[in-house]
């Protein structure tokens, strides 16, 4: 895809988001990327180091590299359910949820928010499970 076909698309998904144009559930994922369920995968696991000090997180760290498996906070230890749609049908069924949870845990691990192919990348992996 062009940079310039890239970015228009980017405009389009911003006008959905502001118009409330996107459907409920996971046939929301991104427009401006499709998603890859490997490089969803391989970020998952991708170790990012925390400024802090802390220890270095991804998100395996706390939702484990089983999707069909439940996880646990790293820091607060609350027990997370699992992340995959075919154990725990509530997954990706709400959008809002979804964009929260993104942001909170972009923020959290990355220091920052994902993009929107990057959304689509773990959006796509979590589904494939």
């Amino acid at each position: 895809m062009t940079e310039l076909k890239r970015n228009r698309s980017l405009r389009v998904l911003a006008v959905q988001v502001l118009c409330g144009g996107l459907l409920a559930g996971a046939a929301w994922l991104p427009a401006a990327h499709a998603g890859d369920a490997a490089a969803g995968a391989a970020a998952w696991v991708q170790e990012h180091p925390q400024p802090n000090g802390a220890p270095a997180r991804s998100c395996a760290t706390c939702h484990t590299d089983d999707l069909t498996q439940p996880g646990r906070h790293a820091k607060t230890g609350k027990p997370i359910e699992p992340m995959a749609p075919s154990v725990n049908p509530e997954r990706l069924s709400d959008q809002a949820k979804v964009e929260k949870w993104l942001r909170r845990n972009c923020r959290w691990t990355l220091g920052r928010e994902c993009t929107a192919a990057e959304k689509a990348d773990f959006l796509t992996y979590i589904k494939s499970q």
